[in-house]
């Protein structure tokens, strides 16, 4: 099965929830895996899946299809079979941003998917490093790398982080 990200505006999911938006017009097979409302942006993000989406490259992000409604306007006819209607596909590659955050270039000992799993911070003297998830097999990896920097591990109750005094 093939997966798709929708993303709507609240304003349209209420529309469809009081059935005066226009349908989706999504296959019959349409499965879907996860919904998620951010309230303060006003975005709803559903992740479906089906048989009948065309193919995508796995070394590309889900595809995702933005659906863009005034609150103000009125439902139109039914779109032909097979075409959503007000759906733009649009493809997005994350990419985050590496930027120096005062902590004297230690980010840039660590490797690209080593930061992607850490917080930085400065604290007095030292910059602290966080992991932002459960480490399994990485932390033996982080762990060498903040050794070799003259850092080392701080064990919390309830938070644990490394530590690394500044160059």
């Amino acid at each position: 099965m093939k997966m798709r990200m929708i993303k709507l505006n609240s304003a349209f999911l209420m529309e469809a929830l009081r059935g005066k938006a226009a349908a989706l017009n999504l296959p019959d097979d349409v499965e879907l895996l996860d919904i998620k409302c951010d309230l303060f942006s006003g975005q709803v993000v559903a992740i479906v899946r089906s048989d009948k989406f065309e193919d995508v490259a796995e070394s590309y992000p889900i595809p995702e299809l933005t659906v863009a409604s005034d609150a103000t306007s009125k439902p139109e006819a039914p779109a032909a079979a097979g075409v959503l209607p007000n759906v733009k596909p649009v493809q997005k590659i994350p990419v985050r941003a590496q930027q120096d955050t005062g902590t004297g270039g230690i980010e840039k000992e660590f490797s690209p998917e080593q930061r992607e799993l850490l917080n930085f911070a400065v604290e007095g003297d030292y910059v602290i490093v966080k992991p932002t998830q459960f480490l399994k097999e990485e932390w033996n990896e982080i762990n060498d790398v903040v050794k070799s920097l003259g850092g080392r591990w701080v064990k919390g109750d309830i938070i644990s982080y490394w530590e690394i005094p500044l160059p």
